[in-house]
Order: structure tokens, then sequence, then C-alpha cells
């Protein structure tokens, strides 16, 4: 904790080179694998037409990498909280989950793409000239996705358990052996296109190798053979987690297939031809990836550094590191705006040297569709920043916007306007549609950043005195879900009154608050009275995943302290493994409910009813989201009673169950 409470702390430019430097790097060195093929092959004799049969596989690979990263990304997320929770039991379980479910879709992918490999090449802007090539590459690749995702999901895992420079080895050391095979295989041994796939391919293998030899001996849960099984409650939560990184990687499918789709229709009606445009885009796509990287590399070193002090309430200090993440990433992006207008010749002779007409749509392609390249690594880090602080409207927002609406929408008016008003010229909609997608998408950012930045406020210090835990005798811990209008907090206090116990329901809260370093209104989220969408999009942040373990561990704190009694908080789970839990759930009638609530709140019969409904729904999310298993499950209970019996009652039945329980 003490650690955790230094992001809130220390020098806010100590802390982000700190986080950001070991971020960068190994997104640096995973752009090595979508580069390096591409150098050798355009230095090759296949040239540009290696490179565009590369390029046409490009969309189904980042389709592969949604699924791996979605289920590596949420794995990470959910092994970090049960780091937090010291829950070894089901940190195994996310670790066997996540392997074999991504060795069954890597496995359903390459069986897919086997059988459907030219039909897809062709789909994706295969011109006859490149379609074999590209067969030729992207069988061999495909073969090796269940190595190449479970290395993907496995190096996250190993991330997250505390061993970042190992993960980071195990990415260096195949990217290394891909760079040095390469012209091996190609050049010396002549295997041309196919020699690059298998350079690459055994690169990706050794990764893996490196990264199953670390699960022999992890450091925060030992494996077994029981582990290896796909627990589904497990798996729905890492989806969750891991749905915003599937979200922005499906977007960028969207904007390649797009772009090879137009480039191959309106290229085979230009003086280029198809073949010229698409590997073009091909080299281009990768060598942004490389800025935009490093942008995403700082920003995600942010991540923790204004979670934290999101949740603290220390909004000066996360306008300050938003403010170097922001500048860091423009510097970036303004110097690689700068290389692309003014020497495109550069670097696309790094590919080789190619024909004059070859050069004239490179030059033309990067000064034009790269020429906003600093906006758009300013829409990159937007999403991260929102999604660092809880706001998952605005993330998903900044991930999409710019891709997957502004992009198409462009891509697809402009090309026919060009078209039409002058024969041959459509594919200038393509280079066109980029800037224009930037400067609307950031348009819209800016303004959506900017009026969050201004609703920052610090919060002033509380004059009154903090909850505290209350030490007891030890006995029965009494746990008590409920739905929304059963009275539930009631109940608990005259239970705890009868037992003469202490009663914790908001108060763990303001309790977690102290001991974490996070503010109290921070950890009671607004995001409660929201539809349940909104809700597991918020829980699914890190913000809302650190809002969580705060409170858990207060949770296990309570419950050392002795009998007790707590209302809410998916306490019945949190506290699993404690052998004196009594685990209650109280349910209603609608009627008696929406009543009950029309006379605490003085609500309308439909405003009682939409309160209801909400409060219902964030608390199976908040469950769902904490334990993996559903909120009315009576299976996770000792005791389920119908509330509408009375509080009286239902306290003498409590009390008379715990009488008769062993």
């Amino acid at each position: 904790m003490e650690e955790t409470k230094q992001l809130g702390e220390q020098p806010i430019k100590k802390l982000l080179l700190k986080f950001s430097v070991p971020c960068v790097m190994g997104l640096l060195i995973g752009a090595l694998y979508n580069i390096v093929d591409q150098i050798f092959i355009g230095n090759s004799s296949l040239g540009y037409l290696g490179n565009a049969a590369t390029g046409v596989s490009f969309p189904i690979i980042c389709i592969a990498n949604a699924f791996a990263w979605c289920i590596g990304d949420g794995a990470a997320a959910f092994l970090s909280i049960c780091a937090g929770r010291k829950d070894s039991e089901s940190a195994h379980k996310c670790v066997g989950t996540g392997i074999v479910s991504t060795a069954i879709i890597s496995i359903v992918l390459c069986a897919v793409c086997l059988i459907f490999c030219e039909p897809l090449m062709a789909l994706f802007g295969a011109s006859d000239a490149t379609l074999q090539l590209a067969c030729d590459y992207f069988r061999i690749v495909v073969c090796f996705f269940p190595a190449y995702l479970m290395f993907n999901v496995m190096n996250s895992m190993i991330r997250a358990d505390g061993s970042p420079t190992y993960a980071m080895v195990a990415l260096l050391l195949g990217a290394v052996i891909n760079i040095i095979l390469d012209p091996v295989f190609i050049f010396a041994l002549d295997w041309g296109i196919q020699g690059a796939a298998i350079a690459t391919v055994i690169g990706q293998v050794v990764s893996f190798v490196i990264c199953v030899a670390y699960f022999r001996r992890p450091k925060s849960f030992k494996l077994k053979k029981s582990s290896f099984r796909i627990d589904y409650p497990v798996l729905k939560n890492l989806i969750i987690l891991g749905g915003s990184t599937f979200i922005v990687q499906i977007s960028m499918v969207v904007m390649t297939l797009l772009c090879n789709m137009m480039l191959f229709k309106y290229g085979a009606l230009s003086k280029f031809g198809s073949d010229i445009p698409i590997s073009v885009f091909s080299i281009q796509t990768k060598i942004y990836t490389i800025v935009g990287n490093i942008a995403c590399g700082i920003a995600l070193g942010g991540q923790p550094i204004l979670g934290y002090n999101y949740g603290a309430k220390k909004m000066d200090r996360v306008k300050e590191c938003y403010k170097y993440i922001l500048l860091s990433s423009l510097t970036v992006g303004i110097l690689a705006t700068i290389i692309f207008i003014a020497c495109p010749q550069i670097i696309i002779g790094i590919f080789g040297k190619q024909n004059e007409l070859y050069m004239e749509f490179a030059v033309i392609s990067f000064k034009i569709f790269l020429s906003f390249s600093f906006v758009t690594a300013f829409i990159k880090i937007s999403s991260i920043f929102f999604q660092a602080i809880g706001k998952p409207v605005q993330a998903m927002v900044a991930s999409v916007l710019r891709d997957m609406i502004c992009f198409v929408i462009f891509t697809i008016g402009l090309c026919m306007f060009f078209e039409e008003r002058t024969p041959g010229n459509g594919i200038y909609g393509i280079l066109f549609a980029s800037p224009l997608s930037d400067l609307v998408a950031g348009t819209v950012i800016t303004i959506l950043t900017i009026k969050f930045l201004r609703s920052l406020k610090e919060t002033p210090k509380s004059i009154k005195e903090p909850a505290a835990i209350v030490s007891t005798h030890p006995g029965t811990i009494i746990t008590i879900a409920r739905q929304h209008g059963t009275c539930g907090k009631q109940i608990g206090e005259l239970l705890a009154e009868k037992l003469a116990i202490p009663f914790y329901c908001k108060e763990l809260t303001a309790i977690a608050a102290k001991d974490s370093g996070l503010a109290e209104e921070f950890l009671l989220s607004d995001y409660e009275q929201e539809d349940k969408l909104l809700y597991n999009l918020y829980l699914s942040t890190n913000v809302g995943q650190q809002s969580i373990i705060a409170q858990e561990k207060i949770l296990r704190k309570i419950a050392d302290e002795g009998s007790c009694v707590i209302v809410g908080r998916a306490a019945n789970h949190v506290l699993w493994n404690y052998e004196n839990v009594l685990k209650v759930f109280l349910y209603a009638p609608e009627k008696y409910r929406m009543q009950n609530i029309q006379d605490m709140y003085g609500d309308t019969k439909e405003k009682a009813y939409q309160h209801m409904r909400r409060s219902d729904k964030a608390r199976a999310a908040y469950y769902q989201n904490v334990s993996g298993y559903e909120w009315k499950n009576f299976g996770n209970y000792n005791l389920c009673i119908d509330a509408s019996i009375g509080k009286e009652a239902i306290t003498d039945i409590i009390l008379d169950y715990m009488k008769h329980r062993k």
C-alpha cells in the first residue's frame, strides 16, 4: 500500500519516466515484428509486390491479435486484482482459462484461415500478381497462430505477475532472432517470401517457449493440471476487462480492410494500379505504428498515476500528469509528421529501390495521409487517458470515432467524389480521408477533454471524524446481499443491535478511502446509478478495479477483527475463504420493493421503478465483476429470504438459523 501511495506523493515527472520507459520499449520491440519482414522483402527481388502480399494478410493478423490482446489484457487486469486480494486460487484459474481459451481460438482461426486462404487474401486486396505470394506467406504464419497468440497472452500474464523484465526479454529475443534469420532465409537460402514467414514464426516460437518456461515457477500462483480448463465465469471477466483492447484492435482491422478494398478498387482505375498503393499503405501503416506505440507507451505508463490521483481527488496531479503525457506525445507526433512530410523518400528507400511510379505515389501518400500524425497520436492517448480515470464513454468515443466512423465515411465519400470529378483520381480520396478524420475526431475529443479537465476540482478535507474498524469478539460474520427496496440496511442494523456487534454498509467505503488514500465519493461511483452496460464499462477500467481492490482489502480487515454484519459489496464472495461467514440474500416482490422505495425517497411510482431497476443492475454488475458469478444465484448464499415478511421476522429467522448452524 505504501508503494501505491507513492503514486500520490512522488514527483510526476519521475513517476512517469519510471512507468513509461518499459511500456515504450515493450511496444517498440513489438513493432519490430511488423516492420522487419517488409524491410528485407522490399530489398529482395520481390520488391513492392512482396510488401503488397504481406500487407493484405495484415488485417487477419490484427483480428488474431484482437482476441489474444483481449484475453491477455483481461488476464493481466484480473491477476492484478487477485494479487490485491491475495487470491491465488482465482489467479491459477485465470491463467489456465486464458491459455486454454486462447489455444482453442487460435486453432479455430488457423483452420478457417487455411481452408479459406485464397478467398480471404482476395477479399483483403490481393491482385493476380500478389495472390500466390500472399498465400505462400500467410499459410506459414497462420500455421503457428497457436504459439503466436498464446505467447502474447502469456507475456501479458508474466508482466502482471510482477516480472516485466522477463516479459520484455521474451519479446526481445524473438524479435532479434527474426531480424537475424530474415536475411539468411530470404537472401542466402533464396527462400523469398516464405523465408520471411519462417523467420517470423521461429522468432515467435522462441518467445513462446521462453514464456512457457516461466510458468514452471510463477511468483503469485501455482498451476495444477486442474488449472487448464475453461472456467466460464472467469472467462467472462477476462472478456469484460479486455473488451476495450478488442474494440481498439478491431477498429484498426476495419480501417485496414477498408483501405485495402478501396486501394484495390480505385488503384486499378488509376495509373498506379492496385499493387503499388497497397504496398505503400502497408509500409506507412507499419511506420506510423512506431509513432503510435511511443505515444501509447507514454500514456500507458501514466495510467496508474492518473488512476490513483483521480481516485484520491488530487486533481492538480491528474492535470500535471496529463500535461506531461500530452506534451511528450505531441512532441513525438510533430517530429514524426515533419519527417513524413519533409523526407518521405528516405523512409521509403529503407524498404528497397522502387520504380518512379511507385515513388510518386509513396511521396504523395506520406505527405497527405500522414500529415496530421500528431493529431492521431493525441487521439490515441486520449482513449488511454479516459480509460485510466474511469470514463468509459469518453474512452469509447476516442477509441472508435476516428477509425470506425470518420475514416469510413470520409473514405467512401471522398473516393466517389474524386472519381466522379476526375476519372482515375478516386484513390486520392483515401489519402485525404485520413487528415480530415484526424481534424474532426481530434476536435470532438479536444472538446471532451477540455470540458472534463475544467470540471476537475480538489476535494476539500473532511472535518468530520473518519469511520474506523471496530474490534469485536470472535464469532459469525453475517453478509447481506439484497435487492433494492428490501430494507437490507435496516435489517442489518437491527441484527447488529441484537447481537451487539459492529455494522458496516456505507461506512466501509469511508474506511477504505482512509486506508487507500482514495476519496470516499470516488469509491461510491456515480455510475452505480447508470445502466448496467455503462457500469460494467466503468468497472472494467483501471480506476474501477482500483476502487474494487481498496474495498475488498477493507472487507478482509473488518472480518479479521471478529463478528460483525456487512451489507453489500459482494462481501459473501470476498470472504469466501472465511469459515465463519453466514451469507444472506434478501429478495421481495416488485410491488413491495417499489412501495418501500417510494416511502424512503419520496419517489413517484415510475421513478421508484427506474431507481429499483438501475440499482439492481448495478449491484448485479458489481457482483459479476468481483466474483464472476450471478448475483441472484441462490447457490451463492446460505439463506435466501423473502423480505416482504418484515424486518423483525427476517431478523428472527437469521438468529434462529445461527443457533442451529453447525
